[in-house]
């Protein structure tokens, strides 16, 4: 009445037929490059992309406003300086 599962021995261990993990041991190195040698294409990729970085940069913030908050806003003053209303509230004492 026991299950087959509890018959089995408990050392039994699936492997994969792979054996013990194998490893590079680390030498301080990374890719195993004592000094670094630049790549031919790595100049011209980081200049073009921190040049687009900083060009998408000023082209936000120099975008013109097209919110629609800011064309009411504008519209409304000029509603209110037709109808002679004063949106500036002066100072009292």
């Amino acid at each position: 009445a026991r299950s087959a599962r509890l018959t089995r021995p408990v050392l039994m261990r699936r492997g994969g037929g792979h054996g013990a993990p194998q490893w590079n041991e680390p030498g301080g190195y990374l890719f195993s490059e004592k000094t670094r040698v630049k790549e031919d294409w790595e100049s011209i990729y980081y200049w073009g992309m921190g040049g687009g970085f900083f060009l998408a940069a000023v082209g936000l913030y120099y975008k013109p406003d097209t919110s629609v908050v800011s064309w009411a806003t504008k519209e409304a003053e000029k509603s209110l300086k037709e109808k002679g209303i004063k949106l500036d509230y002066e100072k009292t004492a």
